[in-house]
């Protein structure tokens, strides 16, 4: 199932339908790895306002199934290097989280190991001669 991806922008931000679409796009793509590990992806871009030149914001909050949320923020002078920066440390974040969660050292962790109530570990246990 695709992940359902959502874009706002606060009224001082200008691209419309095409930024819209050229985010979903991108993280559509830059997320395919994640499968159907993520639900959603919610993007917030916007202008804070100040006089400084880094006054454009970008906001990510990824949801994997049954964990919790992940947000990133990146400030920058442009809408285009704040999202490219979130979208960056988005996926830098999602890597290490779903690596965590997947993969334990190239090996099953002890909590998905067979217990001595599985049938095959007890016929093993078996089979071994009595000392």
């Amino acid at each position: 199932m695709p992940v359902q991806i959502q874009v706002n922008t606060d009224h001082n931000v200008h691209g419309g339908e095409r930024l819209a679409t050229f985010v979903t796009t991108d993280l559509e793509n830059s997320l395919s790895r994640f499968g159907g590990w993520l639900t959603r992806v919610e993007v917030h871009l916007s202008e804070d306002g100040g006089s400084k030149p880094e006054d454009k914001k970008c906001v990510i909050e990824a949801r994997p199934g049954g964990k919790q949320p992940v947000a990133v923020t990146h400030h920058a002078a442009t809408v285009d290097d704040a999202y490219a920066g979130a979208a960056h440390k988005l996926g830098r974040v999602l890597d290490t989280r779903y690596t965590r969660a997947h993969d334990h050292k190239g090996s099953e962790s002890i909590r998905h190991m067979p217990g001595p109530e599985d049938p095959e570990q007890v016929g093993a246990l078996e089979d071994e001669p009595q000392a």
